[in-house]
């Protein structure tokens, strides 16, 4: 039996028009002079993106953490979503290493409420720590995959510009909330002022991330990267897959989503499952499996057992991911296994 694993997009793999770009790229040291793969890689980020410039990064965390703090000093606070990645998933970095305050309001289907947002934004005083950043997530990973559509960025941006306050986002699967929802890319990253995206996820490099902004802001995300420890040498290696993803891989996002809603369509119609298909925009869902009675972390150890590797949620859900390599025959097959482990724990 083999394993069919839909625990993250970052388990794609490269294509191997990917892989021989690796071996054929042209290489130069980044920290000195520049890479000349590193250098295309980032100008065409920058462009697709509408912004002036673009930073090579090794991973998101490392990305949202440089761009958090070239935004910000010690002691100030940013506005931010209790349920987003950096909150939540970044192991405090925000604190540890920025020294900063968290001020978290809870989003609602994946957005931050612009009025409680207005609310959160602190009076400068003698008191109080400065409000000094907004950070977002689109698409929005703990809540399945969920679009911020620009129509409420551009509220959340007027609010921002009124307070002269700048917002970042993790737009690790941005990509995938463009192909969503049929819109071009900049329709989104035009609201803020930096972002965040990742190669390694549903654009299937081994590994890699972007963040892009203004000049200037690059130019201080580029000093604070070297601090922490991720300057690069040779990074043409990274940077020449991230041009074919770039090139050639968004368009083909669309399948995931295919496969994503197939499988969600295809779950609810098993006892004991539940899936708010309206959740489903991209290629990432949440499933609830509250009414059978299990916790999912058991319930993640019975499909482990049929060979199905997903991730636990909360107790009450699991969430479930699609990405390249994921092909419509495996979601047949995982409904199949789905409906076996199901029949296990009913007991039929």
């Amino acid at each position: 039996m083999y394993l069919i694993d839909l625990r993250s997009d970052t388990l794609s793999k490269p294509t191997d028009e990917m892989l021989q770009a690796m071996i054929g790229a042209r290489l130069g040291d980044d920290s000195y002079d520049g890479d000349p793969t590193v250098i295309e890689l980032e100008a065409l980020a920058a462009d697709m993106l509408g912004k002036e410039a673009a930073l090579l990064v090794l991973s998101g965390t490392m990305g949202n953490l440089i761009s958090v703090l070239a935004h910000t000093t010690p002691g100030d606070e940013i506005i931010i979503d209790i349920d987003s990645h950096i909150y939540c998933a970044e192991l405090g970095g925000l604190a540890r290493v920025g020294g900063l305050m968290s001020h978290p309001l809870k989003s609602f289907n994946g957005s931050l409420n612009p009025t409680e947002v207005e609310n959160a934004i602190r009076p400068i005083g003698l008191y109080q720590p400065v409000t000094r950043l907004i950070c977002l997530e689109n698409t929005h990973n703990r809540l399945g995959g969920l679009v911020v559509y620009p129509e409420r960025l551009a509220d959340l941006a007027a609010i921002a510009k009124k307070h002269n306050i700048p917002i970042h986002m993790d737009g690790a699967r941005i990509f995938n909330a463009a192909v969503g929802t049929g819109l071009d890319v900049k329709e989104f990253t035009r609201h803020v002022d930096s972002l965040m995206f990742c190669l390694s996820k549903g654009l299937s490099c081994p590994l890699g991330s972007l963040i892009v902004g203004e000049r200037d802001f690059i130019k201080r995300a580029k000093q604070i990267r070297q601090m922490i420890g991720g300057g690069m040498r040779q990074a043409g290696i990274i940077a020449a897959a991230g041009i074919i993803a770039l090139k050639k891989m968004i368009p083909r996002m669309a399948e995931d989503h295919f496969n994503a809603r197939k499988l969600a369509e295809a779950l609810i119609n098993i006892e004991g499952l539940h899936v708010d298909l309206n959740t489903v925009q991209t290629n990432i869902f949440n499933l609830n499996i509250e009414r059978l009675g299990i916790d999912s972390k058991e319930f993640v150890l019975k499909l482990e057992k049929q060979g199905i590797l997903v991730f636990p949620r909360n107790p009450t859900a699991i969430r479930i991911v699609t990405y390249h390599g994921i092909r419509e025959s495996h979601i047949k097959q995982a409904v199949a296994r789905f409906e076996s482990t199901v029949r296990d724990i009913s007991g039929l």
